[in-house]
C-alpha cells in the first residue's frame, strides 16, 4: 500500500574526501593515520514530481571494516570502487516508491548482496572478498542521504517520519521476535522505540587509543603542536570529560590490565565517572576477559565499579564463532559492535549471551534503527559508538544517540584525531564538534531532514567521483 509521501531516488553524486589523522589510532592489530570519507548527495522525487536533495557521509575506516594482511591501499581502493558500484545501483535498479526505511531495507536485502558479489567477480576469483561489514559501510552514506532527503522533501525532521503517517509497512514486516520472547512487532513503528523529544545535550565518551600518550614520559617529541590537547589529562580538563573508552589489545593480558590501571588512575584523580573497555574482536575465548575482570574486581574494586560495560572482545562473525559469552555478561554488560550487522545478528548475539548492542550509523541508518527496535523490544541495552566521525558524518551519528536512549551518552572522538577537518561544520554546529562539560550540544541541529544546514556550511567539495541518474 503506497502513500503520497513515498519517494524514489533519481540521482546520486559521490565524493571522496581524504583526511590525515593528527594522532595515530590503533584498531585491533592495525594502526590508522588517514581515512577517506565518502560523501553522497542524493536527489529524490515523489509522485507529484517534487524533488529534494539529501546528504550522507561515512568514513571508509579500512582497518575497522576489513582486518586483513592485505595492504591498506589495496583495501582502500577496493572500498572506493565498491562505493561507485553502489552509486550506480541506487539509480539504475528499478524500485517502487516508498519510505526510506522500506527502500533502504530493500536495497540492503536484495540489491547490495548482488552488487557486492558482481564486484567481487570483477576483482577475480583469487581476490580477498570485501567483508559484508565493508559493503554496509560503503552503502551507508547513500542510505543516510535517502533518509535526509525524505525529511527535506516533506519539510520535517527525519526522525518525525518513522511512524504510520509516513510508513506503509510496520515493523512486523521487517523484524521477527525471538521465539522465547513475548514480543510482537505487528502494528508498531520505529517511533515507538525512540526517545521523544530527543535529548538536546548528551554525555560524550572520549577514546583512549592504544597509541595515545597517557603520561608525560609517553611523549616522543613527534606529537602535533596544533593547539589541541595530546595528553589524556589535558583532554579531560579541557573538555570536562566524565566517560573514557579504553582500547585494549586482546592478545596481551598483562598489557591490557596495566592499561586499564593507568587510565583508571588518571580517571579517579581527574574526577571521571565511567570507563569502558573495547577489545576490537581480538579475544578468542571468554576466560581471557573474565580473568581481567575478576582481577580488577579483587585488586581495584573502585575501577571495577567504574567499568560500565565491555565492548566486542570476540570475533565479529558470530555465525562462524558461536562463542557462549554468558560468563562475561554475568560480570559486566557485554555489547556487540562489529557483530551487530543487522537485527538477525543481534538475535543470535542474545542467544549467545550478549546483553547490549552498540549502534552505528555507518552500518546504515535503516539497519541501525531496525537493530535498535529489535534490541529494545527484547530488553537489551543500547549504546551509540563512533567511527571517528568528522564533518557531516557527526550529525546523524549524534542524532541517533539523542533518540536511542543509550546506557550512557555517545562515543565521539573525531575531534581527537582530525579536528581541523571539521572546522567548516563546526562553525555551524559548535556544540557537536567541541565537548564542553563532558557533553555534546545538539541545539544547532534543526530544520528538515537531519538538520545539517548544509547551505550554511562553507565547504568546497572536490569534483564528484561519479554522478549517476537524471
Amino acid at each position: 500500500m503506497s502513500k503520497p509521501t513515498d519517494i524514489r531516488p533519481v540521482t546520486v553524486e559521490l565524493y571522496f574526501l581524504p583526511i590525515q589523522s593528527r594522532m595515530p589510532l590503533k584498531f585491533g592489530p592495525e594502526v590508522t593515520t588517514e581515512v577517506t570519507c565518502a560523501r553522497v548527495k542524493m536527489t529524490v522525487e515523489d509522485a507529484r514530481g517534487r524533488r529534494a536533495d539529501g546528504w550522507g557521509e561515512t568514513p571508509l575506516s579500512v582497518q575497522w571494516v576489513w582486518p586483513s594482511r592485505l595492504s591498506y591501499e589495496e583495501r582502500h581502493q577496493a572500498l572506493r570502487k565498491l562505493c561507485v558500484r553502489i552509486a550506480e545501483a541506487w539509480v539504475s535498479q528499478p524500485c517502487s516508491p516508498g519510505h526510506p526505511m522500506e527502500l533502504g531495507h530493500g536495497f540492503t536485502e536484495s540489491v547490495l548482496p548482488a552488487v557486492t558479489t558482481k564486484y567481487q567477480a570483477a576483482r577475480g576469483k583469487d581476490a580477498e572478498p570485501v567483508p559484508w561489514l565493508g559493503a554496509l559501510v560503503c552503502n551507508s552514506p547513500f542510505d543516510l542521504a535517502l533518509h535526509d532527503a525524505f525529511g527535506v522533501l516533506h519539510g520535517v525532521p527525519t526522525y518525525e517520519t518513522y511512524n504510520g503517517t509516513y510508513m506503509s509497512r510496520d515493523l512486523g514486516q521487517f523484524l521477527t521476535p525471538a521465539p522465547d520472547a513475548a514480543v510482537s512487532f505487528q502494528g508498531k513503528f520505529p517511533e515507538e522505540f525512540l526517545v521523544r523529544p530527543r535529548l538536546e545535550s548528551i554525555p560524550a565518551w572520549h577514546l583512549v587509543g592504544g597509541k595515545d600518550p597517557i603520561d608525560p614520559w609517553d611523549l616522543t617529541g613527534s606529537e602535533p603542536d596544533d593547539g589541541y590537547p595530546v595528553l589524556l589529562r589535558d583532554w579531560i580538563r579541557r573538555d570536562g570529560l566524565k566517560c573514557l573508552k579504553v582500547k585494549l589489545r586482546g592478545d596481551d593480558a598483562e598489557w591490557d590490565y596495566d592499561r586499564l590501571l593507568k587510565v583508571g588512575r588518571i580517571a579517579v584523580e581527574e574526577g571521571v565517572d565511567w570507563l569502558t573497555a573495547d577489545f576490537n574482536c581480538t579475544v578468542g575465548e571468554p576466560a581471557y576477559v573474565n580473568a581481567i575482570l575478576d582481577r580488577l574486581m579483587d585488586e581495584h574494586p573502585r575501577l571495577y565499579g567504574m567499568l560500565l560495560y565491555v565492548e566486542q572482545p570476540f570475533p565479529y562473525d558470530l555465525e562462524e564463532h558461536r562463542i557462549d559469552v554468558h560468563s562475561v555478561s554475568a560480570r559486566k554488560p557485554l555489547f556487540m559492535d562489529e557483530s551487530a550487522h543487522d537485527w538477525r545478528f543481534v538475535r543470535l548475539g542474545r542467544e549467545l549471551g550478549w546483553s547490549g548492542v552498540a549502534l552505528k550509523t555507518c552500518k546504515t541508518q535503516t539497519g541501525a534503527l531496525l537493530s535498535l527496535c529489535w534490541a529494545r523490544a527484547h530488553g537489551m541495552t543500547l549504546m551509540v559508538q563512533d567511527l571517528s566521525n568528522p564533518m557531516l558524518a557527526q550529525v546523524p551519528h549524534v542524532l541517533l544517540a539523542a533518540h536511542a536512549g543509550t546506557l550512557m551518552g555517545v562515543e565521539s572522538n573525531g575531534m581527537q584525531f582530525y579536528p581541523a577537518a571539521s572546522l567548516p561544520e563546526e562553525e555551524v554546529h559548535p556544540g557537536l564538534f567541541r565537548r564542553r562539560d563532558g557533553k555534546l550540544d545538539l541545539s544547532s541541529v534543526r530544520g528538515p531532514g537531519f538538520g545539517y544546514r548544509v547551505e550554511e556550511i562553507d565547504r568546497t567539495l572536490p569534483d564528484p567521483a561519479c554522478s549517476r541518474g537524471g
